[in-house]
């Protein structure tokens, strides 16, 4: 008997899992989302201080219209700003407040140091080997 396959895509999001346990204490001690965080990291670390709904989409991977919502609760909570550029209502365009930056900030040392454990647990040469295989794994391109 054969045995089965591994499965790449379930062992990434097995490994997924098993990071997001150093980090989804701190999310729920400041009632974030992971997607809530990742918009705001997204919107914090990118050189423009204003993205556009859609790249923010992309930068964080969220799909457009789970960005909505998203966004309408950080929205509500004071954290970003959304508005409609005047020259241009289809596209929307978001900002983070003085107040996510304010988040950001607070939480930021916090998420360092579970990225050094991480890093840590794993060794400088797994975790930066780990780092390079899933740089290569994002620029893997499927058949269309």
């Amino acid at each position: 008997m054969s045995r089965p396959t591994p499965s790449l895509t379930l062992a990434l999001l097995q490994a997924r899992e098993s990071a997001m346990g150093f980090f989804r204490p701190l999310l729920n001690r400041y009632g974030l989302t992971e997607q809530q965080w990742r918009v705001i990291r997204m919107l914090k670390q990118s050189p423009k201080s204003t993205l556009e709904s859609r790249e923010l989409a992309d930068l964080a991977c969220i799909l457009r219209p789970s960005l909505t919502g998203v966004l309408v609760r950080l929205e509500r909570n004071g954290l970003v700003r959304r508005w409609k550029p005047e020259t241009d209502q289809r596209r929307l365009c978001v900002t983070l407040t003085d107040q996510g930056e304010a988040l950001f900030d607070e939480m930021s040392d916090e998420m360092v140091r579970q990225y050094k454990r991480i890093q840590q647990e794993l060794g400088d040469d797994n975790f930066k080997t780990l780092m390079q295989l899933l740089r290569k794994v994002q620029d893997l391109h499927p058949e269309e």
